[in-house]
């Protein structure tokens, strides 16, 4: 990628094949794209999937390698089609811009050679996902496109799944289509493809077999068990920050680089996929371009849950107590940093197991560098949002280890607490937090509750467990609260560092 040379008088030019050329300052492909022939169906073309899949193969094909694996987008969404219309006008490239502090850099990807008409029956899916070329289906289509119960099992009873069950021939959803695929691929002689979810979800691969095999159990059993014994669905995880776009990054496409794009897509600059190698019919040569193929996904998985997620949660709800807007200010607040420094190096890369070709300290040491960007413009509320949902995977797994070591984490206990403070919908100088989570009016009912009795926060036992019932830590928690309702947060980050 190039750096920018920005030009206040800066010509634009409409990203198309036809003004490649002229695009003087961003690298653009350099591979013919008509040497390009499909091999993947992505569903889900989100700013995540043109910022991380995309990128790897556009590397890819620059090297003039594995073009039989070029991309054809689809969806099943309202919002597929307003973006596959963005994306045809501009011949399905994508401007990514790199949001590095010392200068952006850009390039314009080429992997993606067409994008499948959204319409209600799923018609075109079905016939693009039935093409024998077509050996990968991938997916980044949020934890909610999984339809995925409270516990995180496959939900049976959810209305999409008992409709498309009823009508199998007519499907509405992204696994009901693939599964009319693959009947049409079977009754045509031709292999399954691989399904491959590139979707932020431990056990990612499991997550999807779990759902299409679940799907076709409600009509078919027999076929769903064909579906486990004859498709492969490879664990994976990925990682890249990929803010949303607005009108800030379609601005800086045009004004840093002179490209009028309608869907430009920024992103850090770092970016990590670790996968299964299991694909019958074939894949890219992705480990050629950074990729790292492994039998070990779900080592890599935790190392991320525990450092990167739990470390995001760490800095948040002092953030917001403390009013901080973005995150790259709070990691410049120098309490802040300090606790999550201190929190990570004592109570949580500690108890990570040991991870292939890793050394933990310098990871927590680049995610420290990727929170201190100022480019992302990623936002504390962002990070704050969910809570509910987030703490039982990311924070309290980690407070269990430690206990089961005989150690009382004290800094994620004191983190706890200010989850707890936050959800009581003020911040320290008494501003109104907007209601940031699914479950907030109950989060705020009951942190009302535990401000007269903070052993009520940990009988959220959807969150905790059984932690209520331990006595040190409920100690350590009343303690804390009270801390914080005494004193507010900076004093409370203050007296926690001087222990």
């Amino acid at each position: 990628m190039i750096p920018n040379r920005k030009s206040d008088a800066m010509t634009t030019k409409p990203l198309s094949l036809a003004t490649l050329p002229d695009l003087t300052n961003i690298a653009t492909p350099t591979y013919n794209r008509a040497d390009l022939s499909p091999g993947i169906l992505h569903v889900g073309i989100g700013n995540f999937h043109r910022a991380h899949q995309a990128v790897y193969l556009n590397d890819l094909f620059q090297m003039g390698q594995s073009m039989d694996w070029a991309l054809i987008g689809a969806g099943v969404r309202a919002g597929d089609e307003a973006m596959r219309l963005k994306l045809k006008e501009q011949d399905y490239l994508s401007t990514v811009i790199e949001l590095a502090p010392g200068g952006h850099r850009a390039s314009v990807t080429g992997a993606m050679i067409d994008f499948v008409p959204v319409t209600d029956d799923n018609a075109d899916l079905i016939a693009a996902m039935s093409r024998p070329e077509i050996r990968i289906v991938s997916l980044t289509v949020t934890e909610g496109g999984y339809y995925l119960d409270p516990e995180g099992a496959f939900d049976a009873a959810h209305p999409d799944m008992v409709a498309d069950a009823s009508t199998p021939d007519a499907p509405k959803t992204v696994f009901g289509a693939m599964i009319k695929a693959l009947r049409n691929r079977i009754a045509a002689g031709v292999d399954p493809f691989t399904v491959m979810s590139c979707d932020n979800l431990p056990g990612n691969g499991h997550v999807a077999e779990n759902t299409l095999s679940g799907l076709a159990g409600l009509s078919d059993p027999a076929f769903a068990q064909w579906i486990k014994d004859n498709v492969a669905f490879p664990n994976g995880m990925v990682d890249r920050i990929t803010p949303a776009t607005g009108p800030r990054e379609i601005e800086m496409a045009a004004s840093e680089f002179g490209i009028d794009d309608k869907a430009p897509v920024t992103c850090e600059p770092f970016r990590q996929w670790v996968i299964e190698d299991k694909f019958p019919t074939g894949r890219p040569a992705l480990e050629n371009v950074g990729v790292t193929f492994t039998d070990q996904v779900e080592a890599f998985e935790l190392m991320k849950i525990r450092i990167l997620n739990g470390g995001h949660a760490v800095i948040a709800y002092p953030g917001g107590l403390m009013g901080i807007e973005y995150v790259h200010e709070a990691m410049e607040n120098p309490l802040i940093g300090a606790f999550l420094a201190k929190v990570e190096q004592t109570e949580v890369v500690p108890i990570v197991p040991p991870v292939p070709d890793t050394d933990l300290g310098a990871y927590l040491n680049l995610i420290i560098e990727r929170f201190s960007n100022p480019d992302v413009a990623d936002t504390i509320r962002r990070l704050c949002l969910d809570g509910s949902n987030r703490q039982p995977k990311f924070i309290v797994p980690t407070i269990l280890d430690n206990l089961s070591r005989g150690t009382m984490p004290t800094g994620l206990i004191l983190l706890s607490a200010l989850w707890c403070r936050y959800c009581y919908g003020t911040d320290d100088a008494g501003a109104e937090i907007a209601p940031n989570d699914p479950n907030w009016d109950a989060l705020v009912e009951r942190a009302g509750r535990a401000r007269e009795n903070p052993v009520e926060w940990l009988r959220m036992d959807d969150v905790y467990g059984g932690l209520a019932d331990n006595a040190l830590v409920v100690a350590e928690f009343t303690k804390w609260l009270n801390y914080i309702w005494g004193n507010g947060t900076k004093a409370a980050l203050q007296t926690y560092l001087d222990s």
